[in-house]
C-alpha cells in the first residue's frame, strides 16, 4: 500500500488523498508499527504513563495492547495525551534542548500514521534533501558535498531556523498538510498531537501552542534521552556557491 501511495502521489503531484484514516488503525500497519516502536532504544524511555514497551508486551500483551488502540482510533475516541518533557544537553554548548517523550501508545499511533502519510509527502521533497527521510543519512549529502566541490564549488553556506521544532506554526503545518490530505480523520489526529501538551519536570502542565515536541515519531526518530545521536536536522540546510553559478540545495 505505501508503494501505491507513493506512486500515486508522484504521478499526480496536485492530489489530495482521502480515505486514509482507515489504514491508520489498519492490523498490519499497527504491527509494523509495534515493531518500530518496540525494537527502538526509546522503547526503554516511559511517557507520563511510567510504562516501557517491554512491560506492555508483559502486562497486557501485544495483540491485547494493539486491539485496544485499533478499537479506539476505528471508533473516534483516540486522544494522545501530554508528552513527558526531559532536558538533554545540546551539543557542547552547555544549553538545554527540550524533548517531549510520549507514551508507548502515542508513539505506536504516530508511527502507524508516519507509514500513512511518508509516501505521500516523500514525493514532494527534492532529491538534494536528506534531513529525516528514508534510506538517506547525513553521510550521503556530506558525499554530495564533496561532489560538488570538485566541481568547482566554493563556497558552503549553512542556514538554521532557531528553535524550529519549538516555535513552528501549528497553523502552517495543519495547512501544509491539507495541501495533500483531505482525509479529516487524518488531520484531526495530526492535530490532537500538536495540541496534546506537556508535562514538565516540575509536573506542570503546558498547553503546546505552537510546536511540535522532540523525541516523538512525528518530529524525529525517538532516542533514549541519553543516546541521542547527530543527524542532519531538517530545521536547516546547506547550500553551496560556485563562481559563476547558482545555489544548490544539499540538504
Amino acid at each position: 500500500m505505501q508503494t501505491k501511495l507513493h506512486h500515486w502521489a508522484t504521478e499526480e503531484p496536485g492530489r489530495r488523498f482521502g480515505d486514509l484514516h482507515n489504514l491508520v488503525y489498519d492490523p498490519a500497519f499497527l504491527v509494523h508499527a509495534w515493531e518500530r516502536v518496540s525494537t527502538n532504544k526509546g522503547a526503554k524511555t516511559p511517557g507520563i504513563d511510567k510504562a516501557t514497551a517491554a512491560q506492555i508486551e508483559t502486562w497486557i500483551g501485544v495483540e491485547a495492547f494493539l486491539s485496544q488502540i485499533r478499537d479506539s482510533l476505528k471508533s473516534g475516541e483516540f486522544r494522545p495525551v501530554e508528552v513527558r518533557q526531559v532536558m538533554i544537553p545540546k551539543g557542547k554548548s552547555g544549553e538545554l534542548r527540550k524533548l517531549g517523550i510520549p507514551t508507548v501508545t502515542d508513539r505506536v499511533v504516530q508511527a502507524s500514521l508516519k507509514l500513512v502519510l511518508e509516501p505521500i509527502f516523500e514525493a514532494d521533497f527534492k532529491p538534494s534533501s536528506y534531513g529525516f527521510r528514508p534510506n538517506r543519512r547525513a553521510q550521503d549529502a556530506i558525499s554530495e558535498i564533496h561532489i560538488f566541490g570538485t566541481n568547482k564549488y566554493e563556497w558552503v553556506l549553512e542556514c538554521d531556523i532557531k528553535a524550529c521544532f519549538d516555535e513552528i506554526s501549528h497553523t502552517a503545518l495543519m495547512d501544509r498538510l491539507r495541501v495533500r490530505i483531505k482525509d479529516k480523520g487524518i488531520c484531526a489526529l495530526v492535530k490532537a498531537f500538536l495540541k496534546s501538551g506537556v508535562f514538565t519536570e516540575l509536573g506542570d502542565r503546558e498547553e503546546s501552542l505552537t510546536g511540535t515536541p522532540q523525541g516523538g515519531l512525528c518530529s524525529a526518530e525517538h532516542k533514549d534521552p541519553n543516546e541521542q545521536c547527530w543527524v542532519m536536522r531538517s530545521d536547516g540546510w546547506l547550500g553551496l556557491v560556485g563562481a559563476g553559478f547558482g545555489g544548490e540545495r544539499c540538504a
